[in-house]
């Protein structure tokens, strides 16, 4: 099965050709680490399609290196400009080592399935899909009104607008939260996008083929036990909010 893959590792599809020499006007400047070994046509430098694509999400996945040992866990990130802000814990001791001066290596990445694409062969099932990786050093905020801002833009990346409808964060809160900065320049974007790629010779198989379309949206907005029956449901949980 061909399922979404690193921007330099192999893949096939469709997409925009990469040219490390020469980047688009805007555009993040390709790295050995960013440009495919295969199927380059699927990779994007564009910062547009990368802020787009960030923009759109609140998980990430944030990979380290632990005791010789490579970690990857699921955070909350959102992104300001061109830093990526990556949500995390002060009593976790490689987010500690962010802060020593020196910062920590990490590798992060947000992934949206768009569609299931079923094929006639096993072999061409895959995914319509949108993807950000992003190498850097990652630095931790330790700056109390940019680390506050952070984390309302945090709480907005999940629900826009809720920020300024909570209490904001204490000073105890504050010192128990860790935020990393990871400055977007190491970076680029990968796609798929259309129907499955079955060998001629499999078009005339009797199997079903096409594409299931997979969509993330808001269920209904259901109450916390005790909320007051006067606090009604903020206007952006509702469907014309």
């Amino acid at each position: 099965m061909v399922t979404p893959e690193s921007p330099h590792t192999r893949d096939e599809g469709s997409g925009s050709t990469a040219d490390a020499a020469t980047p688009a006007e805007g555009a993040y400047v390709p790295t050995p680490r960013t440009v495919p070994t295969r199927s380059r046509d699927r990779a994007s430098y564009d910062r547009a399609a990368v802020h787009a694509i960030l923009d759109e999400g609140s998980v990430c996945h944030l990979g380290f290196v632990r005791d010789g040992a490579p970690v990857v866990l699921p955070t909350l990130y959102t992104r300001i400009g061109d830093h990526l802000y990556v949500h995390g814990s002060t009593g976790s001791r490689p987010l500690r080592s962010a802060g020593d001066g020196t910062g920590l290596p990490v590798c992060v990445t947000v992934t949206h399935v768009d569609a299931l694409v079923l094929a006639r062969s096993a072999f061409h099932h895959s995914l319509n899909y949108r993807s950000v990786v992003a190498h850097g050093t990652a630095h931790q905020v330790t700056d109390p009104a940019e680390k506050a801002a952070v984390l309302d833009a945090l709480v907005d990346q999940v629900v826009p607008g809720r920020s300024a409808d909570c209490r904001p964060a204490d000073a105890k809160e504050l010192a128990a939260t860790a935020v990393l900065r990871l400055e977007l320049a190491e970076v680029s974007a990968k796609s798929r996008t259309g129907e499955p790629d079955d060998d001629p010779e499999d078009l005339s198989l009797p199997y079903w083929a096409g594409l299931v379309p997979v969509e993330t949206r808001y269920g209904a907005a259901a109450p916390a036990a005790g909320l007051g029956a006067d606090v009604p449901v903020p206007g952006y949980l509702t469907p014309a909010g």
